[in-house]
């Protein structure tokens, strides 16, 4: 204890040292009742005491401050009994603890502040009581004054740091629960209705009644795109994934359009929550088809609008060998001539094998068709004849027109 230690604590009423520290002692333990009572007229949040749990926790976190202000009080006086060191370090965690627990019940920390500052106010309320009462000296408690609010401040601090820890944390946890659903949504094979719908639970993610899987296109801006919290996303999946829920209506259509900004992608088909897998299937096919040119490489390309298409390159070497039986006969041809024969019959086979329409589609004279169809009949004979020939040619066909 140094000269000016001893001079404050006596003052001029020749009290000693340990008399005046037993009067901020007692003064500050019993605060409690006064503090808690002004923290609930006060503050709405604290105002009910008929959940007694919370009750005890307003009571708890008061005598907290007020046993946190006593320590303070003896380091002043025995400043080398006391290494804070240790104790600043477990205050502050205790303080983070109280923080965190306020994010996980829900609440903001405007009222844990505000509850903090009004026990400062009433602890220096009481201080300048107790000065006046016993005829202490102004400066006698000065520096109690001072820690008071100082200590406010490390409260404040101390929870909102805790906070911010625990909001993270939940925020990480959360976004790796959204991660499984949405893995698990597109597994293959497809996963179980009850293993989706704890996923969901536990993602705390509406299961809805129909999703679209949505695929990005590799080339895509690296910048992932602004979208609803409800949509769920893998940009570290190759391509990258959505998984849009409730994908029918206009409104949540327009906000995924708008989401997606430069990134190119196609939207599957709508379909229940267990075969999302095979949403993003189609997905990104179309996005391969619209690659290769077979199909228009729309910005967002709708598997919807070509849903033919799609079916035709379900598999492309069943596909490829389809087209090389039917359509044989072009085999021998030079190329501009079976460009033109591949050509106009697949206009006659479309358009149900009338000549006129098939000069007026391709924008040549009705005889000009007439001659090329002559050529055709030499060339496949009887397979123009048989409807169930006709189908395979034209799917033949349409594979090659397709590919141009």
């Amino acid at each position: 204890m140094t000269m000016r230690d001893a001079t404050i604590f006596t003052g001029s009423t020749g009290r000693t040292l340990a008399a005046t520290a037993e009067l901020l002692h007692a003064d500050i333990l019993g605060s409690t009742e006064e503090m808690v009572r002004e923290i609930q007229d006060r503050i709405p949040g604290y105002a009910s005491t008929a959940d007694e749990q919370e009750a005890r926790m307003l009571r708890w976190g008061v005598d907290l401050a007020l046993r946190r202000y006593t320590e303070l009080l003896d380091q002043h006086i025995h400043p080398r009994a006391h290494d804070t060191r240790g104790k600043a370090a477990d205050w502050r965690e205790i303080y983070r603890t109280v923080g965190a627990n306020e994010m996980r019940a829900g609440r903001s920390l405007d009222a844990l502040h505000a509850a903090v500052r009004i026990c400062a106010r009433v602890a220096n309320r009481r201080l300048g009581a107790l000065r006046e009462r016993h005829a202490l000296p102004p400066d006698a408690v000065a520096w109690l004054a001072e820690a008071i609010f100082d200590n406010a401040d490390e409260i404040a601090e101390a929870t909102a740091e805790g906070y911010a820890q625990a909001q993270a944390t939940e925020a990480g946890e959360l976004a790796r629960r959204r991660r499984r659903l949405l893995d698990l949504l597109i597994a293959d094979p497809a996963p179980s209705e009850r293993a989706l719908a704890a996923a969901a639970t536990a993602a705390g993610w509406r299961m809805p009644r129909r999703v679209a899987a949505v695929a990005v296109a590799a080339g895509s801006p690296a910048q992932p795109p602004m979208l609803p919290p409800e949509i769920l996303a893998a940009f570290d999946h190759v391509p990258p994934c959505l998984i849009v829920p409730d994908p029918d209506g206009r409104a949540r259509v327009r906000a995924l359009v708008n989401g997606l900004g430069g990134h190119h992608a196609a939207v599957g088909l709508p379909v229940a929550p267990a075969d999302a897998g095979k949403s993003l299937r189609w997905a990104r096919l179309a996005l391969d088809l619209a690659a290769r040119k077979r199909i228009p490489r729309d910005r967002v390309i709708w598997c919807g609008d070509h849903l033919a298409t799609l079916v035709l390159f379900q598999d492309e070497a069943l596909l490829a060998a389809l087209a090389e039986r039917r359509l044989a006969p072009l085999a021998t041809l030079r190329e501009d001539k079976r460009r033109l024969l591949a050509e106009t019959l697949l206009a006659w086979l479309t358009l149900n094998m009338n000549a006129n329409a098939v000069a007026a589609h391709l924008h040549v004279h009705p005889q000009t068709v007439r001659h090329r169809l002559r050529a055709l009949t030499d060339l496949f004979g009887a397979q123009l004849r048989d409807p169930r020939l006709r189908l395979e040619l034209e799917i033949a066909l349409r594979s090659l027109d397709s590919s141009r």
